[in-house]
Parts: structure tokens; C-alpha cells; sequence
């Protein structure tokens, strides 16, 4: 299997160059340049699989014998070793036919250690065969930067530098990321928001001269393809344990970065029968607007109590776009253009297809406040911020009570503690106890501001020898 980038102006990847490459070359992102195919007999035969051993048939052909089989079952094995439930991605019912899928159990409590957890012991495995060494460059809007740096802090051939928006994030998000004393781990608290982290981050990818000599950088955001990949797992696994694939599920996604979402219609694509996926956004609703009203304008971010979800410029959605368009790499060229100066619009072929799959939702503050605080009262159930707004946007566009309805949980409610508290919980959620003493640790970051030259500056004057 190859990689090709959504604008079209790369030669095909292999496995190994598109996890260590990251965004592409043209300023687009890596894709199959084809999706394997699974039969519903093969589906059907998975049901009594591990999440361990779902993983290694769902992700196989991606690899295509880029790591030997018995490896990459290693890999996958280690990767969820640390996860403390043992179903990995338990469900917990709500309401008829509604389901909580909680992603949560992972190290830093959040639904990003599915990806990141494996995407370092690949990175890992891979610098160490090649023996070679990389720079991560990462932008976070909070859950991704302590993922990261828990998958990657052990790797020898990594340097990680990790930015989130200076203040926007919660403190338990940023002491997961600070906290973790290492001399190759270094976390740049930047003035400014995530798209501007994200955008750094991407300027920082087109021209790679601040680094030295033998150095290249490696994505751990969503640009990764890797992140992808291991994301498509969960959709499988939640199907079929609500009786997939002879009974079609839907699932309703807390929406930031698009990636996670994405992975759900992959899933589709190669074959598992998904109704719905509804895209659940806050009141920074630009992938709302998109699917309801054709209308992608950029706003001013507004900050919220889901800070996980406070993006503007959702990277995997050109990933979706490059497939609406039939892998039509310069219509994605022109349309990425077109977004960046606040004019994008999608043909009326593309945005009815999208339609028939994608449905989306839009809840503010309030109204996510409002469902933590019902939720718990009538179910004693805690829900995080991000997994709340799910869950409205889950009750408010399912097409039937048929249908097994599931709202993927990102993250635990004790990362949240401000939403938490509003919604009227007597007290800070308990942290696990392998976290117990997060605010008793010292800290360390550095706070820069928003300016390209000193972020790389920084970056090369702290690379490990």
C-alpha cells in the first residue's frame, strides 16, 4: 500500500516515510492511495476478538509488510498494556439504545492514548531500525500534548517539543504535560490559541532549515497517519458489541481537529455498517456550519469550558474533502486556498453526500453544563465537557430509536473540574490514583510568544545531541 497527499503534488510514501514525514511536502496530508475491504462474514468473525487482537486485523493492511506481522502484534500489545479497563473501551448505557463508549482509560485519561500510545512505539521501533533520530513538533489543544509526550518520553531517538495556547487549556490537561521531567520533553506555553499553535506548527513542517544537520521533524497530531489508523480500531469494536455488522450502529463524535470523526467514516468505507456520525461541536461550530448551511467562514475562537473543541481550522477535514472531490488533488488545493481567506464553499454534489452519512450539532456552555448535571442526577454517570456535547448532539440528531446510538467519551470528567464543578458536583472529580499527586509535582515549561523565529530558535537551541 502507498501514500498520497490530499493536494497531489507528491510521489506515493511508504508506510514508514508517511509516519516519520508527517504533513506533506505539497502542504497537504497523507492517505491510502486505497482503503483494504472487510466482507460482513469477516466482520461477523471478530466478535470474540481482544481489543489487542481487533486491532492487528483492522490495522494489517495498512502496514502491508512494512513491520512484520509478529512485531506489529508486539507493538500492539505493549501499546494498550497500560490501559486500565480490562475491555480497553468499555460501554456504558445511558438511555434505549444509548451508549457512552468510554475512551478515557488510557494513561493520560483520555481518548488520544489509543493513537499516541502506538504511535511512539511505532516511531520507537522505526527510528531504531533506520537509526535515525527525529524532532516532534506538536500543537495541542490540551489532550494530545500529554499523549504524546506519555507515548513518546521513553524513545531514545525522539526530542519532543509540544505547544498549547498559553492559559486555554485546563490545569490538569497542562500539568499532565509539564510535570513529566525529562531533558528531551519540553512544552512551549505559546500566547495566543491552538489554531495559531497549529499553524506554527505547519509553517514549521514546510520549511525544516532551523533544524540541524540530519534532524527532520515527526507529526504527533492528527496530521499523522498513524493517529488515523489506530482510531479506525474503536469503531469496529464498539459495533460489534452492540451487534454489528448485522445491525447497523451510529455514533456521535465530540469534534475539534476532525480526526476522530474521520476515522469513523474510514470505518465505513471498508466496510462496517455506521447509520449516522454526527459531528459535535461547541460554540466554535465551524464544522457545524459547514454541514448545515454551507457556510466555512472563520470566526474569532471563543474560549469554553470544552477546550479541546476551541479550534477554528480543522486539518482532517480536507482529508474527508479529498475524497468527496474523487481524490481530485488540485480541487483540495484550490478549496484549501479558498478557506484560508474565508471564502470556501462546497459544491452541492459534495455537501449532499457528505449529508446522507454526516449529521452535526452545535452546543454552547450552557447547554453542556446543563446535560453534565442531568446526567449525573439521573443516571449518577459524570460526564466530561467534550463527551457531554456528544451526548446532546447524539439526542438531538439520531434518525431513530432503533438504531444503537454510541457518544464516543474522549475524556475523563477530572481533567475538567471548572465544567464539572458548574454543573453543580459537590467536589473536584477524584484524579486515578496513578495520578494522585499531579499538583503536588513540579512543573516546568516556557512561555513564548506568538512568533515564529523565536519558537524555532527555541526549538534548535534545545535539541539533545
Amino acid at each position: 500500500m502507498k501514500y498520497i497527499s490530499t493536494r497531489g503534488g507528491v510521489a506515493p510514501k511508504s508506510f514508514e516515510d508517511v509516519i516519520l514525514t508527517g504533513l506533506a511536502p505539497d502542504g497537504g496530508l497523507f492517505v491510502p492511495d486505497q482503503l483494504p475491504q472487510f466482507s460482513h462474514s469477516e466482520i461477523s468473525s471478530w466478535k470474540d476478538l481482544s481489543y489487542q487482537e481487533l486491532a492487528l486485523k483492522v490495522m494489517s493492511p495498512f502496514v502491508d509488510g512494512a513491520i512484520p506481522q509478529v512485531e506489529l502484534k508486539r507493538l500492539i500489545e505493549k501499546s494498550y498494556a497500560s490501559f486500565r479497563h480490562s475491555e480497553i473501551a468499555p460501554l456504558v448505557k445511558t438511555g434505549k439504545n444509548e451508549w457512552i463508549l468510554e475512551l478515557f482509560h488510557g494513561p493520560t485519561l483520555a481518548f488520544k492514548d489509543f493513537a499516541l500510545q502506538f504511535l511512539g512505539n511505532l516511531l520507537d521501533y522505526t527510528l531504531e531500525k533506520r537509526q535515525e533520530k527525529v524532532v516532534i513538533m506538536g500543537a495541542t489543544s490540551g489532550d494530545t500534548g500529554s499523549a504524546a509526550i506519555e507515548g513518546c518520553r521513553r524513545c531514545d531517538n525522539i526530542d519532543i517539543f509540544i505547544l498549547h495556547p498559553y492559559q486555554r487549556v485546563s490545569e490538569v490537561q497542562r500539568r499532565q504535560m509539564t510535570t513529566v521531567q525529562a531533558d528531551n520533553i519540553h512544552n512551549i506555553a505559546m500566547h495566543g490559541n491552538f489554531d495559531d499553535c497549529q499553524n506554527m506548527v505547519k509553517a514549521s513542517f514546510a520549511d525544516q532549515s532551523f533544524l540541524p544537520s540530519g534532524r527532520q521533524l515527526a507529526a504527533v497530531n492528527s496530521i499523522n497517519w498513524a493517529r488515523i489508523m489506530a482510531q479506525i480500531v474503536y469503531y469496529f469494536w464498539g459495533s460489534l458489541r452492540l451487534g454489528g455488522p448485522d445491525q447497523a450502529v451510529s455514533f456521535s463524535v465530540p469534534t475539534g481537529n476532525f480526526g476522530d470523526i474521520f476515522a469513523g467514516y474510514l470505518a465505513t468505507k471498508m466496510g462496517l455498517p455506521i447509520k449516522q456520525l454526527v459531528i459535535a461541536t461547541n460554540q466554535n461550530d465551524i464544522l457545524h456550519r459547514c454541514i448545515s448551511e454551507n457556510d466555512h467562514t472563520t470566526r474569532p475562537l471563543e474560549q469554553s469550558l470544552a477546550p479541546s473543541m476551541d479550534i477554528m481550522i480543522s486539518s482532517n477535514f480536507e482529508r474527508l474533502l479529498f475524497d468527496l472531490y474523487d481524490h481530485d488533488g488540485k480541487a483540495i488545493a484550490d478549496l484549501m486556498a479558498d478557506a484560508k481567506s474565508g471564502d470556501m464553499r462546497l459544491s452541492e454534489s459534495v455537501l449532499s453526500t457528505a449529508r446522507q452519512l454526516f449529521s452535526s450539532y452545535r452546543c454552547d456552555d450552557k447547554g453542556m453544563v446543563e446535560l453534565i448535571r442531568d446526567t449525573y442526577q439521573d443516571h449518577d454517570y459524570l460526564l466530561d465537557p467534550h463527551t457531554a456535547i456528544g451526548l446532546a448532539a447524539a439526542r438531538a440528531c439520531r434518525a431513530d430509536l432503533e438504531t444503537p446510538m454510541v457518544t464516543l467519551a474522549t475524556a475523563h470528567p477530572a481533567k475538567f473540574p471548572d465544567a464539572v464543578k458548574q454543573a453543580g458536583y459537590p467536589s473536584d472529580p477524584e484524579l486515578p490514583s496513578h495520578m494522585a499527586d499531579l499538583f503536588e509535582r513540579e512543573e516546568k515549561f516556557t512561555v513564548l510568544d506568538n512568533d515564529l523565529l523565536a519558537v524555532q530558535s527555541f526549538i534548535s537551541d534545545n535539541i539533545t545531541a
